[in-house]
């Protein structure tokens, strides 16, 4: 049998959660990873009426160490994936000039340097098997800079420019590397607002995407998606 194995990082919430239940019920095997592990679990004891295997593991992805040794420990039980999906992501609200240069480091670390070490683990057993595919989920502020967004585009921006490049690296050797870019979306990190919450994107929207392009035969390649919510005002 085909052989269905995942990664998403930055599993147990909003976009990576919806993106877990949606692999889970296509019959994925699933590494995930997060923070806490008491939201991982809980995510697990949900995703097992899939009946397929969920591995969890507690990772700060602004540590370089804990990266490696999350991608240590998937190795030695699986050996390889089919699928990553770089999902993790850490947003603040500052002005890039004002702001602790912590904050950029935090950002940088978490939003750009995880993505990279992990594509570039994977992306080379993938080129070696001859498939597999990556997908980054990047953010609209990738593209459309706003005021407050600083470091948090400024690192959304690299992780777009570092899928295009993966992406051309890879496409000889039959490996696929695909960027979505989601606008405003209804995740913890839009707690409290007062925006009514069909303004927003649902995030099952974006895991319903990413499946399709997963579907999609071998000779063909999605790019970039970009999806917006169709009203949307702060």
């Amino acid at each position: 049998m085909e052989q269905k194995r995942a990664i998403i990082t930055g599993a147990s919430k909003g976009i990576g959660r919806a993106i877990a239940f949606k692999l889970a019920e296509e019959g994925y095997s699933l590494a995930l990873c997060a923070r806490t592990l008491a939201d991982l679990n809980l995510l697990k004891m949900e995703l097992e009426v899939y009946k397929t295997e969920i591995l969890v593991f507690q990772v700060d992805c602004s540590i370089k160490a804990e990266i490696k040794e999350f991608i240590k420990q998937i190795d030695q039980h699986w050996g390889g994936v089919e699928v990553l999906i770089n999902n993790v992501g850490y947003y603040k609200s500052n002005l890039i000039l004002e702001e602790d240069d912590l904050d950029f480091e935090y950002h940088l670390a978490v939003n750009l340097l995880a993505p990279y070490y992990l594509s570039k683990h994977y992306g080379n057993l993938m080129k070696k098997k001859g498939s597999g595919h990556i997908f980054n989920i990047i953010s609209i502020s990738a593209i459309e800079q706003t005021v407050n967004y600083g470091s948090y585009g400024v690192t959304k921006a690299g992780l777009l420019s570092l899928n295009n490049v993966i992406n051309k690296e890879l496409a000889e050797f039959g490996v696929k590397v695909t960027a979505i870019l989601p606008g405003p979306t209804l995740t913890h990190s839009w707690a409290g607002t007062n925006i009514p919450s069909d303004r927003f994107l649902d995030p099952k929207d974006i895991a319903e995407n990413l499946y399709q392009v997963l579907k999609l035969g071998s000779n063909t390649q999605v790019d970039e998606i970009i999806i917006k919510p169709l009203q949307f005002k702060i």
